[in-house]
């Protein structure tokens, strides 16, 4: 049996890197998924196309969610097209690294809105379906720099523990109407994004992971799974750290 048969789930920022490999492992296990993507249309409609052929429904969406107005058009064109929401995964991210000596506020707050912002808008945008039909699970990616911190991040730290505290309120005031948010804290994570890094830099940080390697896109889409299924229905308000030992 498919774990997530006949749910319908958004995931935001998925039209590469993590959440690409979310929505393809949520199309395997049943589930239909609308998606949004910043820019690239292209990359967008490959993956459209590659979810319907495993046999959902599936629909890509150009959408902002750090911008309040188009998250909440985005939650009613998914209710109209899908019917419900019954998962939605805040996946949308950005980084703009440097020593805080060097950053600017343009590169503070705008990794801030991308980050945290938008997972406060989509929240607030499929609160209100979700809560008619009494039931849904909230995912929040977070970082296992937004749990222990790192040194020219001040700017993503902040945004991804404030993820951590934001979905824990949500889970305090949602738990009673059967609604459930979660976090997961990937580590290190390898896609198109650290495919740029030069090979040593690689190799050192898989060095200093207990299990000796990076994570795949998919070790995470299958933690998503979990939280996203109803075998996890009596877990809510926990960040699960999905890192390969890096914070043990």
């Amino acid at each position: 049996m498919k774990l997530l048969e006949g749910k319908n789930a958004i995931i935001t920022g998925a039209s590469r890197g993590i959440g690409k490999g979310i929505a393809q492992v949520f199309a395997e296990q049943g589930a239909n998924v609308a998606f949004t993507y910043s820019s690239s249309v292209e990359a967008a409609t490959e993956l459209e196309s590659e979810l319907i052929s495993k046999g959902v429904k599936a629909k890509g969406y150009k959408s902002n969610a750090a911008n309040f107005d188009e998250s909440q058009l985005l939650a009613q064109m998914v209710v109209k097209e899908f019917g419900s929401i019954d998962i939605l995964i805040n996946n949308a991210g950005i980084t703009k690294d440097n020593l805080l000596m060097r950053m600017s506020e343009e590169d503070f707050d705008k990794v801030v809105e991308v980050n945290l912002k938008s997972v406060f808008n989509m929240t607030k945008a499929v609160q209100r379906t979700m809560l008619k039909q009494r039931k849904g699970s909230i995912i929040n990616m977070s970082s296992v720099v937004g749990v222990k911190g790192n040194a020219g991040q001040t700017n993503y730290a902040a945004s991804k523990a404030g993820i951590i505290g934001f979905s824990k309120s949500i889970a305090l005031e949602l738990g009673s109407r059967n609604i459930r948010s979660n976090v997961i804290a990937p580590g290190f994570i390898e896609t198109e994004m650290t495919e740029k890094l030069d090979e040593e830099t690689v190799k050192s940080w898989r060095a200093a992971i207990p299990l000796k390697r990076g994570g795949t896109p998919s070790d995470i889409a299958n933690v998503c799974v979990f939280l996203a299924s109803d075998m996890s229905s009596y877990i809510t308000g926990q960040t699960l750290n999905v890192d390969g030992g890096m914070l043990t």
